[in-house]
């Protein structure tokens, strides 16, 4: 991911350049794939795949506009700051005022934090599962397995941005390549899915219940605040332009691979193997690895999720950390290289522990991160659209109201799942 020391100084003569494609450019779209393709993906067809067919024709049709428009939305808001090296938490207390602003930091810190445990749970479950299966392994005791992946994922923060910079350029490339392959591969055990037209409640309870895991799925809201700031130091007032053109660059690499990658892998299961693979709480590759005879899947499967689980850890923590050291040092008026520290240690033997008791990993998704990032991806900005001045002209607009039904209905699926 690239740091704030890519940031040049804005030249107004140089803007028909900016203007044009560059390196630069790529490298925040690999990275920002990187962030994004994480657990979620990788659980992603198990949750669709059992609802049925149809509902994953509907979310491949929504899964573009709601990515990349709500991206765009947040990264607007961020951009509408009049404080040049304002991140996220600086924006909403501008906005919305100290204690509303502090409330809205919180929940982003929410919306983020879970889907560390969530890596930690889905990290140790692939390695331990690829010992196992694939290696004919004992399986090593889980506190000592949990441990050492955590402590080793938070390591290569605290080596520097440099080494974290290295680590996402090794593990980017290879996962682009690895997920299409494998998609590509799997298309000779496609099988016909049942495309018989289902019950209209049903389906449409299924779709509704779908909304929190494609958010959760598709997001790397935890990115876009340094991704932002990076911009707007790089183009100065062609910030806005090049991020949206990033953005979406971003969302159309994010849905043909990982569309592509889902399709194959609800083509190649039936139900009932999705249902297990739900109770397994695996990734559908360490699933697939487990199933089959094949050693290309077996090795590349486990490969895969391994790699997909610690490139997004890396951006999730980049922004879980962010927000931890904003919100606490306002709050506390402490030192921030100490509340660093703390926020460090605190996050490692929150993961570490979650690791080891190993809750569902579905239900996370769905019951806590996914309406979370709803609120803070979809909603808030939407919200800002209506109150900050300078995205007045954004009102009323298909695209905003788009974004905001979809936010509403996953937070509503949120308080449904809660109390039924």
């Amino acid at each position: 991911m690239n740091t704030h020391q890519d940031a040049m100084p804005y030249d107004a003569s140089t803007t028909s350049s900016n203007s044009k494609w560059n390196l630069h450019d790529t490298q925040w779209v690999l990275s920002l794939f990187g962030t994004a393709v994480g657990a979620g993906i990788l659980f992603l067809p198990i949750n669709i795949g059992i609802g049925g067919f149809w509902p994953l024709i509907i979310m491949a049709c929504l899964a573009f506009p709601m990515t990349y428009l709500a991206h765009r939305g947040l990264a607007r808001f961020v951009l509408s700051s009049k404080q040049p090296e304002a991140d996220f938490t600086d924006v909403v207390e501008e906005h919305f005022g100290i204690n509303a602003g502090r409330l809205i930091s919180l929940l982003y810190f929410l919306s983020i934090f879970p889907i560390l445990l969530i890596y930690g749970v889905g990290l140790t479950n692939t390695v331990d599962s690829f010992i196992v299966n694939q290696l004919g392994m004992e399986s090593p005791p889980r506190v000592l397995l949990s441990g050492v992946l955590v402590g080793g994922m938070i390591s290569l923060m605290l080596g520097g941005e440099a080494l974290m910079l290295r680590a996402f350029a090794i593990l980017v490339y290879p996962l682009v390549a690895i997920l299409f392959f494998l998609s590509i591969y799997l298309i000779p055990s496609w099988q016909m899915p049942d495309v018989s037209v289902p019950e209209f409640s049903g389906f449409m309870k299924t779709l509704w219940l779908s909304i929190p895991i494609i958010v959760f799925s598709f997001s790397h809201a935890a990115a876009i605040s340094s991704f932002v700031h990076v911009q707007r130091a790089h183009y100065g007032n062609n910030a806005k332009m090049k991020s949206e053109a990033i953005l979406k660059r971003t969302s159309l690499l994010l849905i043909v691979f990982v569309l592509l990658f889902v399709f194959s892998c609800v083509l190649s299961l039936s139900t009932e193997q999705m249902v297990q693979a739900k109770a397994d709480n695996v990734s559908i590759l360490s699933f697939l690895a487990n199933i089959t005879d094949n050693s290309f899947i077996a090795t590349l499967g486990p490969l895969v999720a391994f790699i997909a689980i610690t490139s997004s850890f890396l951006g999730h923590f980049l922004g879980a950390r962010e927000s931890f050291n904003g919100l606490v040092s306002k709050q506390a008026h402490m030192n921030p290289k100490l509340v660093d520290k703390i926020g460090t240690v605190i996050m490692f033997f929150a993961i570490w522990y979650c690791s080891v008791i190993n809750p569902s990993i579905l239900d996370m998704m769905d019951q806590l991160s996914g309406p979370i990032i709803a609120m803070i991806l979809f909603i808030m900005p939407m919200i800002a659209v209506y109150k900050v001045p300078s995205l007045h002209k954004y009102r009323n607009r298909l695209s905003t109201l788009f974004v905001l039904t979809v936010g509403s209905l996953a937070v509503f699926a949120l308080i449904y799942s809660m109390i039924k």
